[in-house]
């Protein structure tokens, strides 16, 4: 689907994100120098906020709202552009960009760059998380406290995520805690608990072989056993998840409450440690560029 060619674009790029040498502004600006729409670029400093980037959107009208950066960019973004009828474009720039993976967005600049202007909007759900909004994946346990490490890492990109990954698969005990999902209230041990309104991280392993983003539904997986076996089946073979180690469930409405305060992180930002999370299905909320 070829876009007008009077359109707005706004860029929000994070300077900060993933280990990228790309020049993006220069990138952005080659790229439009022969169309007649309008861009603007604006740089995410380190304390900026979303009023401040609502007042920003505001001035300028786009059509379309661009984020520069990974999951974490991608998040803030959508959230100043919730339920409006700006879409949201993605140029993927992160160390592991997971919903760019997950929408089928290429990684190579001029590539992103004319998704944005042959690409078609979709609809998409999002789910919030104690008041967050959440995009792509949230979850309490293992892979949070993973992502707490990762960001002390001097190594970015999916090395230091393995680094950060064998510094604390055998540190992170057991959670107990109690699940009210589906009008059910359910007593259960794990390892690590997903929020999954997508099906897969950024390293290309699918955590929600069910999950579908433009359904009024997200799911909940509950992985009590890390097994070698069921990560091969998430990495590579795909094969249905052995119930006793791992199970799924779907709901639109969510309530944990742990015994402990366990790791929390949304779309790969680190929030610390919780005793309560809920969460509930948000439908419809945001128009988002993808491929064909």
């Amino acid at each position: 689907m070829t876009q007008p060619d009077n359109l707005k674009l706004f860029f929000i790029i994070n300077p900060g994100s993933g280990n990228s040498t790309t020049d993006w502004s220069e990138e952005i600006k080659n790229y439009f120098v022969n169309h007649k729409h309008v861009i603007e670029v604006y740089y995410l400093t380190q304390h900026c906020n979303v009023e401040t980037i609502k007042e920003k959107i505001k001035l300028f009208m786009p059509d379309i709202v661009v984020a520069v950066g990974g999951d974490g960019t991608v998040k803030l973004v959508a959230e100043c552009i919730l339920k409006t009828k700006i879409k949201l474009g993605i140029l993927p720039a992160g160390s592991a960009n997971g919903l760019a993976k997950e929408l089928g967005i290429s990684n190579i600049p001029t590539e992103a760059l004319n998704l944005l202007m042959v690409g078609y909007s979709q609809k998409i759900h999002a789910v919030r998380v104690n008041g967050q909004l959440c995009i792509h994946l949230s979850d309490v346990g293992l892979n949070a406290y993973v992502v707490k490490e990762f960001e002390n890492q001097p190594v970015r990109g999916m090395w230091g995520y393995f680094m950060a990954s064998l510094k604390v698969l055998w540190q992170n005990p057991l959670m107990v805690v109690q699940m009210k999902i589906a009008h059910k209230s359910i007593k259960i041990k794990a390892k690590m608990i997903v929020i999954a309104n997508a099906t897969k991280y950024g390293s290309g392993a699918i955590i929600n072989p069910i999950g579908k983003l433009d359904d009024e539904l997200f799911e909940v997986i509950v992985i009590k056993k890390v097994s070698i076996r069921e990560m091969f089946k998430m990495i590579v073979s795909h094969e249905p998840y052995d119930s006793e180690k791992t199970e799924i469930f779907q709901t639109d409405d969510l309530l944990i409450k742990s015994f402990r305060k366990v790791h929390f992180q949304i779309d790969g930002e680190y929030l610390g440690k919780v005793k309560e999370i809920k969460a509930t299905i948000m439908p419809d909320c945001l128009e988002i560029i993808v491929p064909n």
